[in-house]
């Protein structure tokens, strides 16, 4: 029976970023994939001749030094493997109480001139808000090193005396923040958070200090896309754990996972449950949903791992229609990498929440708020032609009913149409140049990813109830020897789990 220091279940952006660290500090890995290719979220593949990119519109840069992803991906040994190609401005945002198109730049100084220029009546309250993002970010760089901060004790205390004034805020929403600081201004608000589906689908429950801390590390350093796609960061890590002596597995399942003392067994067969195989391991790591690994664990293992998640909800979940063009996206006015459309009937920041909703019914005139992301406007390495316009949105698993999937298509086909004739109101003769496409609801992302509720974020990033009671998300589970690394284990998105990552990495290599 062949023994590992590390298996690794499941090889997602997570799993195979702290296989990669873990393998480079000489660590026996093994990672386990039952898909046909590495990556999870973290793909692109094609789709006839059109280009699919599974998730990524933009990150922060990895390769500023307060990037919290900059120190994980460079012991990951794959900072430098790909090109992080500039995404511009942040987001052009349009319609909903914004109206007329604001272009939000990439970067805190111009943003504030920009902002304030746009809304003079609210410039105290922009450069507040602002302010403390940038503070927020800053503190958060510093922590974020975990006991690598301690050999700095100026910088930590600096970090944690930065932290102070957020206390009385600690436990707000993005809204409630945003309401004390700019009444009833709503097209501020919708401005500054335009990109709201990057995080979560409603203001009211999305953690103020969360925001501040994603939002405001791409005001940080700019926007970045993996150039080529990013299932060319997780091929790259996949190497990085082969080419350190590890291990790497596609197309087999594991089907049961053993935590009697010391001696961890993973058993995994192939796709039809064939040619089992069992291998020891010294420590696991779950690149999964804590529901999804909780049936291959003995019941009082799984009873332990669901206990510790049980006050954590599902985080939002996405709709993700992929366009491929005749021609370029800015041929018919579409004028930044990413924008944000807010619909008209949005009057309030708060509506925003309404919109993952709407796709229970049948498409009218309402339609959700929606990221819309055209790759032919940088140097994104994205294959041409079709050109790839991407467009995403808010969407519930409750939305659809899976007991009749012919039913299923043909509603989410209505969808598909609704939302190209929506983009045509705006975009007068893109529908007419739409040649191929491919659309992913709520109900695609729980089939591909194994995510309860179509998930895409991990566990939903909700206001703790106080300062002391902040949500526990932490690699280490209950059960000794057994880790979580992945949006479960962090906070969502590329910069959240590749960061949970590297704490788990680290938690490892502490223990020997």
């Amino acid at each position: 029976m062949a023994r590992y220091d590390v298996v690794v279940v499941g090889a997602g952006l997570g799993g195979l970023t702290a296989g990669a660290i873990l393998a480079r500090a000489g660590r026996k890995v093994l990672v386990i994939e039952r898909s046909n290719s590495v990556g999870g979220a973290a793909s692109s593949y094609k789709s006839g001749e059109l280009f699919v990119e599974g998730s990524l519109h933009e990150t922060s840069d990895p390769h500023h030094p307060g990037d919290p992803k900059h120190d994980v991906l460079t012991r990951a040994g794959v900072i430098d493997a790909v090109t992080w190609v500039p995404s511009g401005a942040f987001y052009q945002a349009r319609g909903g109480p914004i109206g007329a198109p604001l272009l939000m730049p990439d970067n805190f100084d111009e943003a504030l001139v920009t902002l304030t220029a746009r809304f003079p009546e609210a410039r105290h309250g922009i450069k507040q808000v602002l302010g403390e993002m940038q503070g927020i970010v800053a503190a958060m760089a510093t922590i974020s090193q975990g006991r690598g901060a301690l050999k700095k004790p100026r910088e930590g205390l600096r970090a944690l005396f930065t932290l102070l004034p957020c206390a009385r805020d600690w436990s707000l929403s993005l809204s409630e923040k945003f309401d004390r600081v700019f009444g009833d201004n709503e097209a501020v608000k919708s401005a500054l958070a335009a990109n709201l589906s990057y995080f979560h689908d409603d203001p009211t429950t999305l953690w103020w200090i969360y925001f501040a801390f994603a939002q405001g590390s791409y005001l940080q350093s700019g926007g970045r896309y993996v150039q080529g796609g990013s299932q060319r960061l997780s091929s790259a890590l996949a190497r990085a754990i082969k080419t350190a002596g590890g291990e790497v597995l596609v197309r087999r399942v594991v089907s049961d996972i053993g935590l009697d003392g010391d001696a961890k067994t993973v058993t995994h067969t192939a796709k039809d449950g064939s040619d089992p195989k069992i291998v020891e391991a010294a420590r696991i790591i779950g690149n999964a949903a804590p529901a999804a690994l909780e049936p291959l664990m003995p019941a009082d293992a799984a009873e332990k791992l669901s206990r510790g998640t049980a006050r954590q909800t599902p985080s939002a979940s996405l709709f993700a229609l992929t366009l491929g063009l005749s021609k370029p996206p800015r041929e018919f006015g579409v004028a930044a990498y990413s924008t944000q459309l807010l619909p008209p009937w949005m009057k309030r920041f708060a509506d925003y929440g309404q919109g993952a909703a709407l796709m229970a019914e049948e498409p009218g005139e309402r339609m959700p708020p929606m990221s819309v992301v055209d790759y032919a406007a940088i140097e994104s390495g994205v294959p041409a032609p079709p050109y790839v316009l991407s467009v995403l949105g808010p969407d519930l698993l409750s939305n659809w009913d899976s007991s009749d999937m012919d039913a299923y298509r043909e509603k989410r086909g209505r969808w598909q149409h609704a939302i190209v004739r929506y983009l045509s109101s705006i975009y007068p003769g893109l529908g007419d140049a739409v040649v191929a496409s491919s659309f992913n609801s709520a109900l695609s992302v729980r089939q591909y990813l194994n995510a309860p509720d179509g998930a895409v974020y991990g566990f939903a990033p909700s206001p703790p109830a106080s300062i002391w009671q902040s949500p526990l998300r932490s690699p280490r589970t209950a059960i000794p020897g057994f880790y979580l690394a992945s949006a479960y284990s962090g906070f969502g998105g590329y910069t959240g789990v590749i960061q949970s990552a590297g704490v788990c990495a680290d938690m490892i290599l502490r223990e020997g």
